[in-house]
């Protein structure tokens, strides 16, 4: 869809994907979740588009992608989004003894994060965690603290595009089972972002509620790449039904 590969996965085989890599070898794998907006930074960098294809599972985050794959003919099963795939892990980890790296946020942000997981998933072992503001010359570092760490999974809660092309560069390096970027995730799940009601995530509308939220910081990627999508969208669906009647015997 739009030249990004989906995999046909729903929340919970996702979920169970990472814990059959956790108990497997160290070799990396990483998981990319791609909303609309990341779509739409994909047509324009050229390393985003890279890291993404050579993810090994590309899931949809969001409800229009979700709806596009229906109409063009190649159904996705549901939506999966980094917060909920995030909070399914825990949960599911709890029992499990799953072991994670948070990387990402402010310091405050993150120390808040590390209190409740330690508080509501006590069966998680949080093996070490950073804040996301650190430069190139960190980036080593950080990787070999990681690996170090041995966790099952390394949670990266930072911005698109740097946390795709960041992960994607040091995968190997990192050998983490599962290399996970969940976004503003860990806004959502420290309690520092509320995240949008039921009633507007069902029908697509939690970017309205995020934008009414920060509109100084997401108006563009909202308002712009929303209408960059819709207007692709449309040439997608237009293009498939021009296709399927010619393709009707006897239709000029």
């Amino acid at each position: 869809m739009m030249n990004c590969r989906f995999d046909a996965l729903t929340e919970a085989e996702t979920t169970t994907c990472i814990f059959d890599w956790a108990a497997g070898t160290r070799r990396s794998h990483v998981i990319v979740t791609v909303n609309v907006a990341i779509l739409m930074m994909m047509a324009r960098d050229t390393q985003l588009a890279a890291a993404c294809a050579r993810a090994d599972l590309v899931v949809a985050d969001g409800i229009p992608l979700v709806w596009l794959s229906r109409i063009l003919g190649t159904p996705l099963p549901e939506r999966v989004t980094g917060v909920d795939l995030m909070a399914r892990l825990l949960d599911e980890g709890n029992c499990r003894g799953l072991r994670i790296f948070l990387l990402g946020a402010t310091e405050e942000c993150l120390m808040r994060l590390v209190r409740r997981v330690r508080e509501r998933y006590p069966g998680v072992t949080i093996t070490g965690h950073r804040h996301g503001y650190f430069g190139p010359s960190e980036h080593a570092d950080i990787v070999r603290q990681i690996r170090e760490s041995k966790s099952d999974v390394l949670l990266v809660g930072m911005p698109a595009p740097f946390k795709e092309v960041w992960c994607d560069r040091w995968r190997d390096e990192l050998s983490t089972p599962t290399i996970l970027g969940v976004g503003g995730a860990f806004d959502v799940l420290a309690g520092v972002v509320p995240r949008a009601p039921k009633w507007m995530q069902t029908p697509g509308l939690e970017w309205t509620w995020r934008l009414m939220l920060e509109p100084r910081k997401l108006w563009k990627r909202y308002l712009v790449t929303n209408t960059q999508f819709v207007c692709l969208a449309a040439l997608l669906v237009v293009r498939r039904v021009f296709t399927k009647t010619s393709r009707v015997p006897g239709a000029r």
